[in-house]
C-alpha cells in the first residue's frame, strides 16, 4: 500500500477534514472528543500557533478516536518535529522538493498542496496521488478539477480553501475528489468559548455530507 492509500484508508471515507487552529492546548482534547463523537475522526492542527504541537501531542496520546494530523507545514524541520508529536499525516500549503524528501524518509504520509498540471506531475513522479487542491475557491474550483481528472486521471484531491458548508457538497461531487477541508465545523469562537456540543452538532451534519 502506497503512503497516499495509507492516508485514504485513514480517512475511512469521512468527507471533510476539519483543519483547526488551537491557541490553547487545554482546548485541543475535548475538541478532538467533540469532532470524532460526530463522525470526524481525523482533524489537521495546523502549526500557526504556539500551542500546536503540543495540541497535537495530546490528542495523539489521550483521544484513542482521533486521528490527528499536522497542518502548514512548510519545511522538513516542522515535518519531523510534527511527526515526533505524533501526527498519523502532514499536511502542506505547497510542495517541495525538501519536504517530499522528508516525506520519502518518513512513514508518515504526506498530504501536499498544489495548484498547477507541473506541481501535481511533480507530485506524482514522487509517488503521492493524494493531494491537497490549495487554495481551491481562488485557483478555480470545482471547473478547475474537473479539467484536472482527463490529463492527470491518477490524481485525487482534497480541495482547501473557501470551502463551506455551502459548496462542500459541490466539491465532493468531482470525480477526482475524495474529501474537503475546511474550518468551519471548529470556529475560531466556538472553540474560545469550550462550546463542544455546538462543534460536535456541526461535525455530525458535516460528516453526512455526499456529492451535490
Amino acid at each position: 500500500m502506497s503512503k497516499s492509500e495509507k492516508l485514504i484508508s485513514l480517512l475511512g471515507g469521512q468527507p471533510v477534514i476539519p483543519v483547526i487552529k488551537i491557541k490553547n492546548a487545554a482546548d485541543a482534547v475535548p475538541l478532538a472528543r467533540a469532532l470524532a463523537a460526530g463522525g470526524l475522526r481525523m482533524i489537521e492542527i495546523t502549526l500557526r500557533t504556539k500551542d500546536a504541537l503540543e495540541a497535537i501531542r495530546r490528542v495523539a496520546n489521550e483521544v484513542e478516536d482521533a486521528v490527528v494530523g499536522a497542518g502548514t507545514v512548510l519545511n522538513p524541520r516542522q515535518f519531523d518535529e510534527a511527526a515526533a508529536a505524533g501526527s498519523k499525516f502532514i499536511v502542506s500549503p505547497g510542495l517541495t522538493g525538501s519536504l517530499i524528501s522528508a516525506a520519502a524518509g518518513s512513514e508518515v504520509p504526506l498530504l501536499p498542496g498544489t495548484i498547477t498540471p507541473g506541481e501535481i506531475m511533480t507530485a506524482l513522479e514522487a509517488g503521492i496521488d493524494f493531494l491537497k487542491f490549495f487554495p481551491a475557491e481562488q485557483a478555480g474550483g470545482t471547473t478547475f478539477l474537473r479539467s484536472l481528472a482527463s490529463p492527470l486521471a491518477a490524481a485525487r484531491f482534497c480541495p482547501t480553501g473557501g470551502i463551506s458548508a455551502l459548496n462542500a457538497e459541490e466539491y465532493l461531487a468531482v470525480p477526482n475528489v475524495v474529501c474537503v477541508g475546511g474550518s468551519w465545523v471548529a470556529p475560531d469562537d466556538m472553540i474560545r468559548e469550550g462550546k463542544w456540543d455546538v462543534i460536535e452538532s456541526l461535525a455530525r451534519q458535516a460528516s453526512g455530507l455526499k456529492p451535490a
